[in-house]
């Protein structure tokens, strides 16, 4: 996908978007300086180059019953294209795991896991991550505390 280079309304216009995605397109189109019909096309088209992926609410995970975030950091047998894509679609049918991301280095895949309580999540490490495709090892790390939890990217918007 060939991606325009953005200007400084379109870097204001997704500084805007990532702070507050429900934000109406008249106050947008405000807060970047243009009208509003030209502000929804430049939307679009960010939306079509791929700038912009989706909208979403961010829930409060401990409010909805899962205060407990852990870190597993996961070692497969091999890195091999279908090893990992075996595992990927594993992982992506865990609704505990929040999010998954493939390094480099000595372990393979770092996870973000919620959990309802501590208990919980052994139960899950040990009856669904130890037993997920070609892995070898898994180190649980527990969140004490969130201390940043910015959305997105920094946007220059100057």
């Amino acid at each position: 996908m060939v991606r325009a280079k953005l200007d400084k309304i379109d870097r204001k216009i997704l500084k805007s978007l990532q702070s507050d995605g429900r934000i109406t397109n008249v106050d947008l189109a405000k807060g970047a300086g243009i009208s509003a019909p030209p502000c929804l096309r430049r939307v679009r088209t960010l939306e079509e180059q791929g700038y912009i992926h989706s909208y979403h609410a961010k829930i409060d995970h401990a409010a909805m019953g899962y205060p407990v975030t852990v870190f597993a950091l996961v070692k497969l047998t091999s890195q091999a294209k279908e090893d990992l894509g075996e595992f990927e679609s594993y992982i992506n049918a865990l609704p505990m795991v929040r999010e998954c991301h493939l390094l480099a280095g000595e372990v393979d895949y770092v996870l973000k896991i919620v959990s309802k309580d501590w208990d919980s999540y052994q139960t899950f490490h040990a009856e669904k991550l130890t037993n997920a495709p070609h892995v070898i090892s898994v180190k649980s790390s527990l969140s004490i505390r969130t201390g940043k939890d910015e959305p997105g990217v920094p946007i220059n918007d100057d």
